[in-house]
């Protein structure tokens, strides 16, 4: 099988947000409890937070990290999770049949964010709370005045404002899932005010609008309109989620996920611009997708022991090879919306659907997901050139796609770095010959070649063992010959080339 990537200096899609290679914590199973904070572990610091998981979490290099929520958010009251530890209420969380203990709150994580080498884009509570909550949650992160919660913050033991700059506006209102659903023009009046009154405090933060929830909602695509509606001059990204299964077992399908993720992308830029036009405006609302990963083992459900405590397994998702190639996918999808992609936000980074798995009371180690998420978000930030990939097509039978190429490609132009980097995964069963003609460029030498590969699709990582991770591929299997990278990819494997140029 022969397949091409062709791109030129000449032609761009935009500058890769590092923004794009976010994470994402929430008050779920052992994301927080057990996960990022275990007091009683033998790697735990004074805060109590891990530090096996916190140098794994800067190995991934997450410039964002999504929290509290999620589902959790829309019955969360930030202040309960405030002021001595001791005073602090326990709670039952009815989005997951849990209970918060309200250990970790506000303060907690931006000491937290600190360690990890990471930013918070903090998503507020407009179902059950109110507007005017938001604003006096910016006031006590980001306000320098002497006002009541700007001094409740110095009290606990914070004088400098956080001064924290990306909030979201709720978390998937449209869900009837959602504690305090609400209709498009709800939301849109509610998130309006809440905009409105969050900015009084501090004029310089970004928003971000809630999208809809996922395209499998009747009102994909007319919920984004109609919020946008409202919402176009408040905000300065509008959301949207996805998650991949393979519950069929259709591993071709599978493979073709971020198809689906092209698509979405693509649905809420035409949604945004559909507005500017109404409102005759230059605005260009950017897309965060601040949800996306791999989910379908991992249950909601736990036994009804587990259910009213906190800290409990809850969608524990155990990542394998075919992952691997999904995820990366994605990434690459990610990078080839680079003008309109702002944020991205992996869902969750510890535990839970995550890259990273805890034993509580004892080790830490990378998914199979980790590395893809690690070597792109390293390797692809730069300018993203526009490719044309040409490659065998194969039917997925989908309802926004029938047919997927078993290339898919991107080229990320590290201008500092004087690379290009080449990703390059092959989606077939067989051995790919692969080639990229790096047009308009003084191509000099291959810097770095690496293969994620397993003969089983279904090879996992664990505790002990890890089956799938980087490595160097032979020498004798890719080659250069003037501007043109050739090279034999192994059969359903994730590729990358480092290419130095002039």
């Amino acid at each position: 099988m022969k397949s091409r990537l062709i791109v030129d200096r000449n032609f761009i899609v935009g500058e890769a947000d590092k923004n794009i290679f976010g994470g994402f914590l929430e008050h779920l199973g052992r994301c927080i409890y057990n996960g990022i904070y275990e007091p009683e572990h033998e790697q735990a610091d004074e805060n109590g937070f891990r530090k096996d998981v916190i140098e794994l979490v800067r190995e991934l290099d997450m410039p964002l990290t999504r929290y509290p929520g999620g589902n959790f958010v829309s019955g969360y009251d930030w202040k309960d999770g405030i002021g001595p530890v001791e005073e602090r209420p326990l709670r039952a969380d009815y989005a997951w049949k849990s209970l918060e203990p309200n250990l970790v709150g506000i303060d907690e994580f931006m000491k937290w964010c600190r360690l990890a080498g990471t930013e918070p884009i903090y998503a507020v509570n407009i179902c059950t709370n109110t507007p005017k909550a938001a604003q006096e949650l910016v006031e006590y992160c980001n306000s320098s005045k002497n006002s009541y919660w700007s001094n409740k913050r110095r009290e606990n033991g914070s004088e400098a404002p956080y001064n924290i700059r990306y909030w979201c506006l709720g978390n998937e209102v449209d869900g009837e899932w959602q504690i305090g659903h609400m209709t498009a023009e709800e939301y849109g009046r509610t998130a309006h005010e809440a905009a409105k009154m969050m900015r009084m405090v501090d004029p310089d933060i970004k928003l971000c609008a809630c999208g809809s929830s996922t395209m499998n909602m009747p009102s994909f695509g007319s919920w984004d309109r109609e919020i946008m509606q409202h919402l176009f001059f408040d905000v300065d990204y509008l959301s949207i989620h996805i998650y991949f299964s393979n519950c069929d077992k259709n591993i071709p399908a599978f493979l073709a996920s971020a198809e689906l993720v092209d698509y979405d992308i693509e649905c809420a830029i035409a949604c945004c611009d559909h507005i500017a036009a109404e409102k005759k405006s230059s605005k260009k609302i950017m897309i965060a997708l601040d949800e996306w990963n791999v989910w379908y083992r991992g249950s909601i459900h736990v036994a009804n022991d587990a259910e009213w405590v906190y800290g409990a397994p809850l969608i524990e998702e155990i990542y394998d090879m075919a992952d691997v190639l999904v995820d990366g996918s994605v990434l690459l999808s990610m990078l080839d919306h680079a003008d309109r992609l702002k944020v991205g936000c992996l869902a969750q980074t510890v535990n839970v659907i995550a890259p990273i798995m805890t034993r509580t009371g004892g080790g830490a180690w990378r998914q199979t997901i980790f590395y893809p998420f690690r070597e792109t978000s390293k390797y692809g930030r730069g300018t993203v050139l526009r490719g044309v990939t040409e490659s065998p097509e194969y039917k997925i039978d989908a309802r926004v796609r029938q047919s997927a190429k078993y290339l898919r490609a991107t080229a990320v132009w590290r201008k500092e770095a004087g690379e290009i980097t080449v990703f390059a995964i092959n989606r077939a069963a067989e051995e790919m010959d692969f080639e990229s003609v790096l047009g308009n460029f003084a191509v000099e030498k291959v810097v770095s070649a690496v293969e994620i590969h397993h003969d089983s699709l279904d090879a996992v990582n664990t505790e002990t063992e890890e089956q799938v991770r980087p490595a160097e591929i032979d020498g004798s299997r890719y080659s250069l010959a003037g501007n043109v990278l050739q090279a034999q990819l192994k059969p359903y494997s994730w590729n990358m080339f480092r290419v130095k140029v002039g």
